[in-house]
């Protein structure tokens, strides 16, 4: 336990001289954390689902409506398609998120429109070719 400042210190040289001692006694050594940035939402609101929040970012989860994930699937779908090795991968790739956003169309779930429709195959393997092309 830390003393008290004593009457008539001024307060920033009595806190220097405790830190300068608890460092002299190697009492910042090997801490939790040492070496490593503070965490980036230190000046943020107080948000009690903190912890909730920081669980399913360092897991990589996200809680976004269906259509808005799906959303972004397609996006991620269409840009693996592009970088694809073969033309038989991108078709493949294109067709698996076709059949999603063809069943959302039809049976749409809660939330916001999905605002995509399905991929031309053909176009998409057209813009891989001439991507390809333009890579030799």
């Amino acid at each position: 336990m830390t003393e008290r400042k004593p009457p008539g210190v001024p307060f920033e040289s009595w806190a220097d001289r405790q830190i300068r001692d608890a460092q002299a006694r190697g009492e910042f050594e090997r801490l939790p954390g040492a070496g490593r940035p503070l965490p980036s939402d230190l000046d943020s609101a107080h948000d009690e689902l903190w912890w909730v929040k920081r669980k399913m970012a360092r897991e990589g989860l996200a809680v976004l409506p269906p259509s808005l994930a799906l959303r972004k699937e397609a996006e991620d779908a269409l840009a693996a398609a592009y970088a694809a090795p073969s033309e038989r991968i991108a078709r493949k790739i294109i067709e698996d998120v076709n059949v999603k956003i063809r069943d959302m169309m039809f049976k749409p779930p809660p939330g916001p429109p999905l605002g995509k429709k399905p991929y031309d195959v053909e176009e998409v393997v057209r813009q891989w070719r001439r991507l390809r092309a333009s890579e030799v």
